[in-house]
């Protein structure tokens, strides 16, 4: 298998986009930790900030995606800044049903490296 057949691979199938976004899913939120005070309310809000953030950073990541694959990108801007938003933002949000359940976790986790409080 040549390296451009193992990146089709790769960019076909969903062993990268389920690798990245699973990866983000768990380093989000322990970089928002790292910003965030100790704490019930901080942790709430770590959890939304990084629903927000893996949605965007998943459309982005679909964005380059299409590119990698050939898209070009006059096509993508050809539609408008709106279209591609809606709609690689519907692909970030869809998405959800492989990082959501990873961020949960690392969420979840990120109370046992507390110093300050306790849970």
């Amino acid at each position: 298998m040549g390296k451009s057949n193992m990146a089709e691979v790769l960019s076909d199938g969903l062993i990268l986009p389920a690798l990245v976004l699973a990866t983000m899913a768990f380093f989000v939120p322990r970089l928002l930790a790292l910003a965030l005070p100790e704490g019930v309310a901080p942790l709430l809000a770590n959890a939304f900030l990084s629903t927000v953030f893996l949605i965007v950073l998943s459309g982005i990541f679909f964005w380059c995606l299409y590119i990698w694959q050939g898209l070009q990108v006059a096509q993508l801007t050809n539609q408008g800044v709106a279209v591609n938003v809606v709609y690689f933002g519907q692909l970030g949000l869809i998405s959800a049903i492989i990082w959501a359940p990873i961020m949960i976790l690392s969420v979840a986790g990120l109370p046992r490296k507390w110093v300050h409080r306790t849970w």
